[in-house]
Formats: C-alpha cells, sequence, structure tokens
C-alpha cells in the first residue's frame, strides 16, 4: 500500500462478517425420537404451548386415555393458546382442563372433531363412533 499504510478492515465489515446466523423455528417437537422410543407416543410439531408432561407432576392437566394402555397420557397447556400434531392410536376418551379444546381424530380416510368439555370427560374416538371404530389423535388445539 502506498506511504507505508496498512490495509485495515472497517468496524462495518467486522460486525456484518461477525453478525449471528439467524435460527429459524420449524415447529418440530423436541426430543421426539426418545419420546416415541420410550412412550410409544409420536409427538410431530407445536408451537409450544401444549407439551408433554408426568400425569403425576400436578393437575390441570389435558388427560387422554387410551385402549390397552393402563397409564393416561398428559398434556400441559400454557399461554393464551396452542397446538399440537402428534399420532396416538385408539383413544377413547379426554378429560379437558381450563382452556376451550378441540382434537382432530382420523378413523380410516375420515377426519373427525371434537370438542373437548373443559374440566370434565369427553367420550371421543371409538367411544363416540357408532361403529365403534379405532380413531387416532392426530392434533390438539387450546385457547383461553
Amino acid at each position: 500500500m502506498p506511504g507505508g499504510a496498512s490495509q485495515q478492515t472497517s468496524p462495518t465489515e467486522l460486525v456484518v462478517d461477525g453478525a449471528p446466523g439467524y435460527a429459524v423455528e420449524d415447529f418440530n417437537y423436541p426430543q421426539a425420537d426418545k419420546i416415541l422410543a420410550e412412550k410409544k407416543i409420536v409427538l410431530k410439531r407445536g408451537d409450544g404451548h401444549i407439551t408433554l408432561a408426568d400425569c403425576a407432576g400436578g393437575t390441570g392437566f389435558l388427560e387422554i386415555t387410551v385402549r390397552n394402555k393402563a397409564d393416561r397420557i398428559c398434556f400441559k397447556v400454557v399461554g393464551d393458546s396452542g397446538w399440537l400434531t402428534l399420532e396416538i392410536p385408539a383413544v377413547y376418551g379426554i378429560r379437558g382442563n381450563d382452556y376451550t379444546t378441540a382434537v382432530d381424530m382420523t378413523v380410516g380416510t375420515e377426519e373427525k372433531s371434537f370438542d373437548i368439555t373443559k374440566n370434565t370427560w369427553t367420550a371421543v374416538g371409538e367411544t363416540a363412533d357408532p361403529e365403534g371404530r379405532e380413531h387416532m389423535l392426530v392434533e390438539i388445539r387450546s385457547s383461553k
């Protein structure tokens, strides 16, 4: 460089070059593979406001009963609203909490929706189906 000047990097270049990358939320459920291996529950995607919970760990959960499974499956709901896509076969009852909750279930190629009564058990799936067909829970939506 002329006159003995050295090349320096401007502060603007340093900031731009050293800027952190962008995080992109994909809404995939964290540790879904581990939960599938341990509990045989497929948790797909959600907004983080409906999460799997230990039923013995408190009250106010959404509680799900599944045919041929002794233990209930519980979900904690936080915030003003939430959604979770999942796959749990043979669901026949859901106990609501303080949130307004609706669930989508599939039976064969049909999709059915059920409104869950707050703080009481609601018959869903095979117990609400005149033909007694096994239904799979595929989505939970809750709001205050």
